[in-house]
């Protein structure tokens, strides 16, 4: 009777070891998709991996969201709305909106550029 009783214990443990093991980043399941879709939508235009452009770069983005719940969410927001972004020479101008329906796709671009 006693292991019938430590087997969701053990379920539990393996769940949560399994977890860990899965590398920080991980979540973009398709980086090769992701930057299909960024260059496919001209994003590269204004901004790079590693090196700031017209706009900021995704690693600085990544940083700015790191640590926050809602970071994948406002990144989305930020691709799917247009709203006005300051840029670094004090301009401002409408964000481009990605140009696809897919939903899955979207989150997997926001994904990648917050594990830059």
């Amino acid at each position: 009777m006693r292991s019938k009783s430590l087997s969701p214990r053990w379920a539990l443990c393996a769940l949560v070891a399994a977890a860990f093991a899965v590398p920080h980043g991980a979540q973009a399941a398709d980086a090769d998709a992701a930057k299909a879709l960024a260059k496919k939508n001209d994003c590269f235009k204004c901004h790079a991996v590693d090196k700031d452009k017209k706009g900021p770069s995704f690693q600085k983005i990544a940083a700015k969201y790191k640590g926050k719940a809602d970071g994948e969410e406002k990144a989305i927001k930020n691709m799917t709305t247009g709203p006005k972004v300051k840029l670094d020479d004090g301009t401002e101008e409408e964000h481009k909106i990605i140009n696809t329906k897919d939903a899955d796709a979207i989150k997997n671009l926001a994904q990648w550029i917050l594990s830059n």
